[in-house]
């Protein structure tokens, strides 16, 4: 199995956290300003291939 580790980046409001809550079925706090996500975060999901780390 590989291991990948994928960051997420974008502009404001633009996704990242629910995208990374959808993979990896953390609960990291949203709103619907900027700002609201400051701190790094690492979360793990696999598929049949990979075992993925998402920062």
């Amino acid at each position: 199995m590989k291991k990948l580790t994928i960051g997420l980046i974008g502009n404001p409001n633009s996704g990242k956290t629910t995208l990374f809550n959808q993979l990896t079925g953390a609960r990291q706090r949203v709103g619907n300003w900027a700002g609201v996500t400051v701190e790094r975060k690492e979360g793990q999901f696999s598929t049949t291939d990979h075992q993925v780390t998402l920062v």
